[in-house]
């Protein structure tokens, strides 16, 4: 592992990546073990590269009526986002997958699984649900993984109790830094993860180089991704951990989909 070389102009975080590989109903295998770093450096991960899995959605025999209205729905939510200019195109796919839990427990670390690719416009959705074992746990939660590279380069945006984490994970330039709004505060309120779980629902919306983040849905910010950057790649699912303590962080996301533009 190398540090990564500190920068005035960047504020740099010291998260390290582990890759879960599994598909959408697969529970996520034990990282792979690494050193303690300098307290003073950030560092990344150098993960195994692994084959990447073909997620199957899940198969309608025959069409019903709570399909079609499932449908429907889903359909209204693309115009929606459409109408807002959040979308280029109210024309897309969508792909349902099985419910996302997961538990980790190491302080400011995160892994994840991964989806389907998706090289173009699209948004990823879910009901997020998550709990801490600490009260004073430090940033945390569940969280969505969008243009994975085969060199796990990708950006990261977990859902905290008091703000948006937006993270650009850059293995080639080693670092890992926040990316700030471009327009809205990305801060958001609610109670303490330790007290009860915590809900909401949350959505990401990736249209050309901007990325719109929606709690309950509400637009919460924007982000302006970097030019020099791929978007194209893997989606993933994550779960961030606050706490050594414990479970650590404990993450559901439910009615998951994702739509991608034709």
């Amino acid at each position: 592992m190398q540090p990564q070389k500190s920068s005035p102009v960047l504020m740099f975080i010291s998260i390290l990546m582990f890759v879960s590989l599994a598909c959408s109903t697969s529970v996520a295998a034990e990282p792979t073990s690494t050193s303690t770093p300098n307290p003073t450096s950030t560092i990344t991960a150098t993960p195994t590269k692994t084959p990447k899995p073909t997620t199957t959605p899940r198969p309608t025999r025959t069409p019903n009526l709570a399909a079609t209205e499932r449908m429907d729905d889903l359909n209204a939510e693309a115009k929606s986002y459409f109408d807002l200019g959040y979308l280029e195109t109210a024309n897309g796919k969508f792909t349902e997958y099985d419910d996302y839990k997961d538990e980790w427990a190491q302080l400011g670390y995160y892994q994840w699984m991964y989806l389907d690719e998706a090289n173009g416009d699209f948004y990823m959705s879910g009901h997020f649900k998550w709990a801490s074992a600490y009260r004073s746990s430090d940033i945390s939660g569940c969280g969505f993984l969008f243009a994975i590279q085969e060199n796990n380069d990708h950006y990261a945006v977990f859902l905290d109790r008091s703000k948006i984490l937006f993270l650009d994970s850059n293995q080639t330039a080693s670092y890992s830094r926040p990316v700030g709004t471009t327009r809205g505060t990305g801060v958001v309120k609610f109670g303490n993860p330790f007290d009860s779980p915590v809900e909401a629902d949350f959505t990401i919306i990736v249209k050309g180089a901007y990325t719109y983040v929606l709690v309950d849905g509400e637009v919460v910010g924007e982000y302006t991704l970097a030019q020099s950057r791929l978007i194209g790649g893997y989606l993933g699912l994550s779960t961030l951990s606050g706490t050594n303590k414990d479970f650590g962080t404990r993450c559901e996301i439910s009615d998951l989909h994702v739509w991608m533009a034709e």
